[in-house]
């Protein structure tokens, strides 16, 4: 029975460190690709080709520190505040609409800036609600099948936050989160019959949501028929396309690309995709799905090892947000799905989005080490410090 426990730490701690592994990696490439991706772009518009990546290493840093501390922290601890991260979260939410505190761009409110310092609070929302969902089902699980009792104040919650990220003009995540909260609603068993009353509400309410604003509309048809705008609404997926296809198997080399420079608007943002498969092929494309393939596999068997349901819907839940947020980015970029806003994790311009994954990243890796139960924590301290 002892040996079987050492077999199984020792187990443990080999998945946790090649999610380590990963995380680096990914965050690494990621560095890299933004660099070569944003130089040519910052040097024109803000005299600086560092600009980009100066300030996607400094959120990077304290990504990392908060990844690990993520990574560490009792799990208790963050459940005891789960309310008041909801309660920031709304409160961040409905600064935007602050005139002197949320700025504009691009069309949408999405953004608090103090200073220098800009932020974008549907970020947060990212984590604070699977943390909250995964909290809350666990506390009910007894009594989801009572949909007043079990099922109604999750669904007010995320409800709330669809309303105020919507509000915002920021119609994409506003629907990524919901997606992602009835995975984890669906992870946690919750009945068929919820589930398709759910899908029948949202399909005509999203449609209908989507025909309120002219951009959402030109989107949806410049993606139903590509030669319809091809200078406008379908300009920056045709040439990202093109990037792409350009890049052949091997890749033009770093820092080679061309398209980058005056091709394909805003690459260093949500389009950076384009601008890494032009410098590292298809032979880059199979490196990517193989680092976020072996993501997802640590992330869920974190999720299916865990040893409570808010370990195992907490890791499911954040798992599934990141790796479908990346193929979400990758479809849209390669034209298979219409233009939205989601950025490309670990790579796209935007330290709110480059936090906020590493904070999941660490989340996930607690519960890789603990299975979910704080108890296991304190007891897998003690045995690395005999070590």
């Amino acid at each position: 029975m002892y040996q079987f426990e050492i077999e199984k730490t020792q187990n443990r701690k080999t998945q946790i460190h090649l999610f380590y592994f990963c995380v680096i990696l990914l965050l690494g490439t990621g560095l890299v690709t933004l660099y070569s991706a944003s130089y040519s772009f910052a040097a024109r518009f803000f005299n600086n080709g560092n600009y980009f990546i100066l300030r996607q290493a400094a959120f990077g840093a304290a990504g990392l520190a908060a990844f690990f501390i993520f990574s560490r922290i009792n799990l208790d601890t963050v459940r005891k505040f789960i309310m008041p991260f909801v309660m920031f979260a709304v409160f961040l939410c409905i600064l935007t609409m602050v005139p002197g505190i949320g700025i504009e761009r691009y069309g949408a409110s999405r953004w608090i800036e103090v200073g220098s310092m800009s932020y974008q609070p549907s970020e947060m929302v990212k984590f604070v609600l699977p943390i909250y969902l995964a909290h809350i089902i666990d506390k009910k699980s007894d009594n989801l099948s009572d949909f007043y009792s079990g099922i109604l104040p999750p669904v007010l919650v995320t409800g709330c936050f669809f309303g105020l990220i919507y509000i915002q003009n920021n119609f994409s995540t506003a629907v990524f989160i919901v997606f992602n909260a009835m995975i984890i609603f669906f992870i946690a068993g919750m009945r068929y019959r919820y589930f398709l009353a759910a899908v029948v509400m949202i399909i005509p309410i999203s449609a209908l949501l989507v025909f309120t604003k002219e951009h959402r509309v030109r989107r949806l048809v410049s993606f139903i028929k590509p030669e319809w705008d091809p200078l406008g609404a379908g300009f920056q997926v045709n040439a990202s396309r093109d990037a792409i296809i350009s890049g052949g198997f091997w890749g033009k080399g770093l820092g080679e690309g061309t398209r980058k420079i005056a091709s394909v608007p805003e690459i260093q943002s949500d389009f950076i995709f384009s601008a890494y498969v032009e410098e590292a092929g298809f032979a880059g494309i199979l490196l990517f799905f193989a680092l976020f393939s072996l993501f997802a596999v640590l992330g869920y068997r974190a999720a299916l090892r865990s040893e409570t349901v808010f370990g195992c819907l907490l890791a499911a839940g954040l798992t599934t947000m990141i790796v479908s947020q990346a193929l979400l980015n990758t479809a849209v970029v390669s034209g298979a799905l219409p233009v939205t806003g989601i950025p490309l994790p670990f790579f796209s311009a935007g330290g709110s989005s480059l936090l906020t994954t590493l904070i999941c990243a660490g989340l996930i890796a607690n519960v890789a080490r603990n299975g979910g139960n704080s108890s296991i924590a304190a007891r897998n301290t003690e045995d690395e410090n005999e070590y």
